[in-house]
């Protein structure tokens, strides 16, 4: 009888063999996604943007200290602060608004600061500040940024490098920095951050390790083929569908 394993197949059950085995979801990450009260809003999105696997690529734990940058509506918000617990702390870094920000630009703050007020979430800590001159708390464990990195290239005038340094010395030696964004293809240019909300990985890396760090692991569970890199991520053909890369960076300890 043939085999009706493709080459192509077998290295699809290693890879998730190999997930599932290194990258365990543990139980207070399962109980932070299940948490009933999470808006519908929220969860429907789980399904697209895996939220439990993402955590625990990350490595988030009880009673330690995170910083979120830029945490749009609070989605990761909610589950990383229920993840750390009432002994954790989450610092939770809205960008402030541009100085020729149009009138009427709304306040991103404002959902944030809601969320905090919440009963349940009172180891949230919600900071405005510039992201050309940031002034992060000291000695976070974690510091965590999903599909925003792209939009730190927007920022005019921005240094990336003194970004990612001040990035690098708000952890513990050791600590983690989590960047999961949309992935642009090899071949883009510099200005696919803006024109398609994109930007490649390999920049990322670059970047990110130019400032200090060590790339410890990649995951491809928000990987999909299916996307051509080539649309911006609000079409509707890609929008929650986007091929994303998930990278964990290390400070080393000494």
């Amino acid at each position: 009888m043939r085999s009706t394993f493709t080459p192509a197949l077998v290295l699809t059950l290693l890879a998730s063999s190999a997930l599932l085995a290194g990258e365990a979801v543990p139980n207070y990450i399962q109980a932070a996604v299940a948490d009933p009260s999470r808006p519908s809003a929220d969860t429907q999105r789980d399904a697209e943007r895996k939220p439990a696997e993402s955590m625990a690529f990350a490595g988030v734990k009880p009673q330690t200290v995170v910083i979120e940058l830029i945490p749009g509506g609070g989605y990761y918000t909610r589950l990383l602060s229920k993840a750390v617990g009432p002994k954790g702390k989450l610092y939770a870094l809205v960008s402030a608004p541009r100085p020729d920000a149009p009138a009427g630009t709304p306040d991103r703050s404002v959902p944030i600061k809601a969320l905090a007020a919440e009963t349940g979430y009172q180891n949230i800590t919600v900071q405005v500040q510039p992201i050309k001159a940031l002034e992060l708390p000291t000695q976070a464990d974690l510091v965590w940024t999903s599909n925003n990195y792209h939009d730190v290239h927007n920022v005019p005038g921005i240094d990336v490098l003194a970004f990612n340094k001040s990035v690098f010395a708000a952890l513990k030696p050791g600590g983690t920095y989590l960047v999961i964004d949309h992935e642009a293809a090899a071949d883009a240019p510099a200005d696919v951050t803006s024109s398609l909300h994109r930007i490649r990985s390999a920049t990322v890396i670059e970047e990110v390790t130019a400032a200090g760090f060590v790339l410890e692991a990649k995951s491809d569970v928000l990987h999909n083929a299916a996307d051509n890199h080539a649309m911006k991520i609000f079409d509707p053909s890609v929008q929650g569908k986007t091929d994303q890369f998930m990278l964990r960076f290390k400070k080393p300890s000494k």
